[in-house]
């Protein structure tokens, strides 16, 4: 009797394991096991946690195009409520699993003005400590704020400056009216990270990049489009003269003063910029360069499971996220939540569009 009850406790497990994802004990944090890839063996953490553009959504769609097309291991951290209880992108003290980090061999980060615990922020200094490589999207140039450092050295505020190169500047173009596309820098044309990248681009705007230096090395500069249409042109006149930095190598120094690492930033980043096949390509192609492993001349960067991310937008309700109870779980495998745009957001037809009944 006693086997028998211990093997309906252990069932469930058994089908989470095989499943390819599970939770961990705090809920709060969700696992992608490798498969065969070149990454098999390497461990890559994502942040998820801003209140714009939807890292929440984002972040789990590259965690299983890494895992099941190129073999890292991924977990991805959310922010949650002050209970831990849900996904609340609007509280910025709500990081929680940042333990992963401590056998992560990269770290992709999308957040915006976290402030995290010292017990929590202690693990982004380890890692960092390391000079292990780090991918930023979008808001990680202003990736955390408050009084907290990073160590001794490196308070929140700086980290965009100080690890990817650049910190929170302007919107360079219109913010909800204007896109981005991304414009190959000819002189690093060759580089690994931008095989088979052609294409680029995102309804999210262009930010202003102004503290890069020529120790960093610009592989994409980001074009003002007209409109959000991914086949708008580029704006005339001075607003793309020059363009801004969109995507760049920046060489950063740990919080410990001494060792030496090196950050990708691309300022691209909105789960809907997510829907450019070669946006997916370029932040894989930089995982597998900053790892160390050959990038193909066509990374697979095709969704595991499909994709319908909302539009980037502050949500402001009182009680949104705690009526939407959303779960880390519902983004594991063979799941996609597809949740309302945000009020007032503008008509983007070019998307796919959600099941009926969807979250």
């Amino acid at each position: 009797m006693k086997t028998f009850s211990l093997l309906l406790l252990l069932i469930p497990l058994l089908l989470l394991f095989l499943s390819g994802s599970w939770l961990s004990a705090a809920e709060s944090t969700l696992s992608f096991p490798g498969v065969e890839g070149p990454g098999r063996g390497k461990k890559i953490v994502l942040i998820a946690g801003d209140e714009e553009y939807r890292s929440e959504e984002s972040l789990p769609m590259l965690g299983k195009i890494l895992s099941k097309r190129h073999g890292f291991d991924c977990t991805v951290v959310f922010s949650m409520d002050p209970s831990g209880s849900y996904i609340d992108p609007n509280n910025q003290g709500g990081l929680r699993g940042l333990s992963a980090l401590a056998d992560a061999d990269l770290l992709i980060i999308a957040t915006r003005f976290r402030d995290p615990s010292p017990e929590e922020a202690r693990h982004v200094t380890d890692f960092l400590n390391t000079g292990k490589p780090v991918i930023g999207l979008r808001t990680a140039t202003h990736a955390f704020n408050g009084k907290g450092t990073f160590g001794d050295a490196l308070p929140y505020g700086k980290f965009g400056l100080e690890i990817l190169g650049e910190q929170w500047v302007s919107h360079h173009g219109k913010h909800k009216k204007e896109g981005a596309r991304g414009v190959i820098e000819e002189e690093n044309a060759s580089h690994p990270i931008l095989h088979g990248v052609e294409d680029v681009f995102g309804p999210s705007d262009v930010y202003g990049v102004i503290h890069l230096s020529e120790a960093d090395t610009i592989l994409l500069r980001g074009a003002v489009t007209e409109t959000l249409d991914p086949a708008s042109k580029p704006v005339a006149g001075e607003k793309n003269e020059p363009m801004m930095p969109l995507a760049w190598l920046h060489p950063y120094t740990a919080p410990d003063g001494a060792t030496k690492g090196t950050a990708f930033c691309t300022t691209m980043g909105a789960s809907v910029d997510f829907l450019s096949e070669d946006l997916r390509r370029l932040v894989v192609n930089a995982a597998l360069h900053l790892t160390g492993l050959e990038v193909p001349e066509s990374a697979d960067v095709a969704f595991v499971d499909p994709f319908y991310p909302s539009f980037f937008g502050f949500i402001k309700e009182d009680g949104y996220w705690r009526g939407k109870d959303l779960q880390p779980s519902e983004f594991g495998l063979g799941k996609t939540p597809a949740l309302p745009d945000p009020k007032n957001s503008p008509e983007w037809p070019h998307r796919p569009a959600a099941p009926a009944g969807a979250k």
